[in-house]
């Protein structure tokens, strides 16, 4: 450790770690990507200093302009990042200290690296949620494209992965636009319970020179100051948050991912993907893999990893700072990051995918799908109790399968061999389109309902 670092720490330490020690503390490597937000949150603080009588105002315009040409720096790459300095927040300062000399010095009157840390990383956690926020309402717009096109288009619905009831594509479309809204309202819900700030709480204890925290909360977009300094410095519940929203998301995109591969194979053939998101075989020229959504399948253990490995930092703490805390960001920069690529990721491919109409109703009217349409019919027409319908469907699917057809195909002296009553009209209700169409109950997948959530949708997400 240089002599300068050791100035940073004050009179404490007579020498400085070995390589290995400054290794396993050094964050630098990895909390540089925090300089925005370490440097937001140092003018507020500068500039409430200044407000409140504490530094001079001078003192302040120093730190102010200091601290912009520091962060000019770091985006143009030319900021020179020293490990031997530990973290964002030390490099920072000691660059500040080379530009302006000994009003740096003043800038952390007041403060700690423990409520600077929470600052800068809850702030940085925030605008995670806002850009989840961005990028799963883009996908909704992807998906929602998809439910307009086929409102009518009339595929499979699957239970146990078995043909269960014909629905339509824009119905299994618009599933995912409302999961991928419920992971909105968690990622907005977890923004509005971060949003109070921690800086003023100090090492843990608050501080004794007469701050205003709720100017520094209005600065940084804060609703108000954390109300226990204790707490304000101890917690990660934020970034537990973020994690947990992002694991549900994450779990979505991996089911809708699957559901691709599937689709996307010669055994289903439901979609067509877009060459920009597939590759082929080095050996089989006829291979059209469906890389990009096997990707998503497999980066989303990334996400539920950091998930777990956060609480597991987290689980044995006492109050109030441990070092263990700084393996908090490593995790949870790597399950943005590949969220956020996800869903991008995600979105292209709902945007540019085709679907196969003529396959999707092939295998619509394949499987006996319509089974329960005809088991209604026979209590709604011949006033059979359902389970005494059930018993009567299941003997008819049976008879179909004998024959080595589907129910439509039977004749009506077939049906009547099992059950006198029935009549030429049942029929009507075997076709598949005619299935989805008598679904109409809210929420159901007859062509007008789906029309109705796409319009509703289209109104939420204009």
């Amino acid at each position: 450790m240089t002599k300068s670092a050791n100035t940073m720490w004050g009179g404490r330490f007579a020498a400085g770690p070995d390589a290995i020690m400054e290794a396993i503390n050094a964050s630098i490597g990895f909390d540089r990507r925090l300089a925005p937000q370490d440097i937001a949150g140092s003018r507020a603080h500068a500039a409430m200093l200044a407000a409140c009588g504490i530094i001079t105002d001078n003192d302040a315009k120093a730190i102010r302009e200091g601290l912009l040409t520091v962060l000019s720096e770091i985006e143009t790459g030319e900021f020179p990042f020293s490990t031997a300095l530990e973290d964002i927040h030390m490099n920072v300062e000691a660059r500040l200290r080379d530009l302006i000399g000994e009003p740096a010095g003043r800038l952390h009157t007041a403060r700690s690296r423990n409520d600077q840390v929470a600052v800068d990383f809850r702030l940085w956690v925030r605008d995670q949620c806002d850009q989840a926020d961005a990028a799963l309402a883009a996908l909704q717009k992807a998906l929602l494209g998809q439910a307009e096109a086929g409102a009518d288009w009339v595929m499979p619905g699957f239970t146990h992965l078995q043909t269960a009831q014909p629905v339509t594509w824009g119905h299994h479309m618009l599933a995912y636009v409302e999961m991928f809204a419920r992971d909105r309202s968690r990622f907005a819900d977890a923004r509005a319970r971060m949003n109070t700030s921690p800086l003023g709480a100090a090492a843990l204890a608050g501080t004794s020179f007469p701050i205003d925290r709720q100017m520094t909360a209005t600065a940084l977009g804060f609703d108000r100051p954390m109300a226990n300094s204790l707490d304000a410095v101890a917690d990660r519940d934020f970034a537990l948050e973020f994690l947990a929203s992002a694991s549900i998301c994450a779990m979505h995109l991996s089911r809708l991912a699957e559901e691709l591969v599937i689709w996307s194979s010669a055994q289903f053939r439901f979609v067509k993907m877009s060459d920009k998101w597939s590759t082929g075989s080095s050996i089989m020229p006829q291979k059209r893999n469906p890389d990009a959504a096997e990707l998503i399948r497999a980066k989303i253990g990334r996400i539920f990893g950091a998930n777990v490995a956060l609480m597991t930092v987290m689980k044995g703490l006492p109050l109030t700072y441990s070092k263990d805390m700084q393996e908090d960001k490593e995790q949870t920069f790597d399950a943005a990051d590949n969220l956020m690529l996800a869903l991008a990721a995600m979105s292209g491919m709902v945007t540019d995918m085709t679907a196969q109409r003529d396959n999707l109703k092939a295998a619509a009217s394949s499987g006996f799908s319509t089974a329960t349409d005809l088991a209604d019919w026979l209590v709604r027409e011949l006033g059979l109790p359902f389970r005494d319908a059930h018993h009567v469907t299941g003997s008819l699917v049976a008879m179909a399968e004998g024959k080595g057809c589907d129910l439509p195909d039977l004749t009506l002296a077939d049906m009547q061999s099992i059950h006198a009553e029935i009549r030429p009209d049942v029929f009507d209700v075997l076709g598949v389109e005619n299935s989805v169409a008598s679904r109409t109950s809210f929420g159901g997948t007859a062509p007008e309902q789906v029309r109705a959530q796409v319009a509703h949708w289209k109104e939420v997400l204009k």
